[in-house]
């Protein structure tokens, strides 16, 4: 563990109101201060370095070679640590369709995990999902949602079961989106055929997320204007969105951020196992997947299958190729995905009290420093 008191100088700290030169001071693992200007007395000195929130990733499948969806608790602890190296203080696991049995045992083994404290919860991305929406599901696999089911996948996963991707328009789906809400888990619209109406049937119902905003749903129509017009309008709903130059054009994310703002916009990785690695061969659950040129695809069909992303890639492209402001990229890095999962009051923000969860990166936005909890992870180079 890091020191039990570290002020560190001379650096540029990104707040939820702007940017300021100046420094933090860090006791017990929690922001004590923060201060423009010089530090009082000596500190750390960044040498003019960027101070972001640690990232909170609420939708990755998998890196380093390793993959959630395995079950393996030796594997997905490399995930975990593979992503909090890039900067991913807090992630979620995220485990694609498989049979209802394979979820719960893999549901059980990370639930181990999220009480050790490396993953923050369970995400079922499937199998209440639409066929002709699948994307790199197992279409075999797919069911319509079952209320008893689903309640046997929430007690497998001993109360870390935080968020499930529904297809709304399914029959039974309104019902588990309620079901969802009810035990306090998030139900999230997505690889989705629904209407406009049906869409908004699951919001009212409950759900509060879109999954990967525009990919795995119709697409905008001016006469028909299905999920994402419904989903980019409604103030109870955070979009997720990958920001890695495949899945979304820079121009989609912008009007995304127009229509919902940085409050309502959340960055995501959808990582896979070859996130960090090269290309090649690799599982998604079930099924196979090619990488070429850092773009991973269904060795059957084609179809995108999660991305190679990670968090600090689409929080750097965020402000170099969408051109936001840090602040705004930070928002949607942290803050609004640290309240999807309600934990907005002890992460997110650089906020007195809060914990030290925090980013150092150079002046081309790279990581150059990672902190959990007060201590180091990756310790700033040459500081």
């Amino acid at each position: 563990m890091g020191p039990m008191s570290v002020t560190l100088s001379d650096a540029r700290v990104v707040t939820p109101d702007g940017v300021h030169d100046g420094w933090l001071t860090i006791e017990d693992g929690r922001i004590t201060h923060v201060g423009s200007g010089r530090a009082p007395g000596a500190g750390l000195s960044l040498g003019g370095r960027t101070i972001v929130p640690g990232f909170v990733d609420i939708h990755t499948h998998g890196g380093a070679g390793g993959s959630y969806p395995d079950g393996d608790p030796e594997s997905a602890a490399a995930v975990a640590a593979f992503h909090l190296g890039r900067g991913s203080t807090t992630a979620m696991a995220s485990l694609v369709t498989a049979a209802p049995e394979t979820l719960a045992r893999a549901a059980s083994a990370l639930a181990d995990l999220c009480e050790q404290g490396l993953v923050a919860g369970i995400h079922f991305e499937g199998p209440y999902i639409s066929k002709a929406r699948c994307g790199a599901h197992n279409p075999a696999l797919l069911r319509d949602p079952d209320r008893g089911e689903f309640r046997e996948l929430v007690r497998a996963g001993r109360g870390h079961v935080r968020m499930i991707t529904i297809a709304a328009e399914l029959p039974n789906a309104i019902d588990v989106i309620r079901d969802a809400a009810a035990e306090g888990v998030i139900a999230a619209v997505g690889h989705s055929d629904a209407t406009y109406e049906q869409t908004l049937a699951g919001v009212e119902a409950g759900a509060t997320v879109a999954t990967h905003l525009y990919n795995a749903m119709p697409a905008l129509n001016h006469r028909e204007p299905g999920p994402i017009a419904a989903l980019l309008q409604d103030e109870r709903v955070t979009v997720e969105l990958i920001n890695d130059g495949v899945h979304v054009h820079p121009a989609m994310l912008r009007l995304a951020m127009h229509a919902a703002g940085a409050s309502r916009t959340a960055l995501i990785t959808d990582a896979m196992a070859a996130a960090g690695m090269g290309d090649g061969r690799y599982p998604l659950g079930p099924m196979t997947v090619n990488v070429e040129n850092g773009v991973a695809r269904l060795a059957e069909g084609g179809a995108i299958a999660g991305s190679t992303l990670t968090m600090d890639v689409a929080f750097r492209r965020t402000v170099r190729e969408v051109g936001l402001s840090l602040v705004d990229a930070a928002r949607m890095a942290s803050l609004t995905p640290a309240r999807v999962l309600g934990l907005d009051g002890e992460i997110g923000s650089i906020t007195v009290g809060k914990h030290a969860d925090l980013v150092v990166l150079d002046g081309d936005l790279n990581v150059d420093g990672v902190m959990k909890r007060g201590a180091w992870v990756r310790r700033p180079a040459g500081a």
